[in-house]
């Protein structure tokens, strides 16, 4: 009889910890994609120059210009393309993005891509490119090299 309480508690443990090991919002996607998304992830054409220590949008200093539950349009600091994030897919392994910028490093065209975007062990969200299509998010322009292939 004494050992009822305990075997309750054992069981109940790993739904306490599914419910409340939220790994991602189900709401405001889009807002919680630019205050963690390590841009240095992001296809080379469209990232900011890298600079040591700064990692997030934020970081960078770009404004968002739009945001609603799943999209967002940013600007960098001192004019120049803007980036649009737009949320394809969510569920328990990550979050499928449309990353659409103007490529500044190449031939000056659109560029995008979709990524999928996981946290890492600092919180923030790493992004490689998806080989998943979305009919929403067509491949546009840049090359081969335009994509970061290493892991989370």
């Amino acid at each position: 009889m004494k050992a009822m309480p305990g075997i309750f508690l054992l069981m109940c443990m790993p739904l306490a910890a599914a419910t409340s090991d939220k790994a991602y919002p189900s709401e405001k996607v889009a807002e919680f994609i630019v205050e963690k998304l390590d841009v240095t992830s992001m296809p080379s054409a469209i990232q900011p120059k890298r600079e040591k220590g700064k990692k997030t949008f934020g970081d960078y200093g770009y404004v968002t210009r739009k945001l609603d539950d799943n999209e967002a349009l940013i600007e960098p600091p001192r004019g120049g393309s803007q980036i649009t994030i737009s949320v394809l897919e969510q569920n328990k392994s990550g979050i499928y993005v449309c990353l659409n910028g103007q490529a500044e490093k190449q031939d000056g065209g659109r560029i995008q891509r979709v990524f999928l975007l996981k946290k890492n062990g600092s919180g923030l969200l790493k992004g490689r490119e998806s080989s998943k299509e979305f009919q929403g998010c067509p491949v546009i322009g840049g090359g081969e090299s335009d994509s970061v292939s290493d892991g989370y």
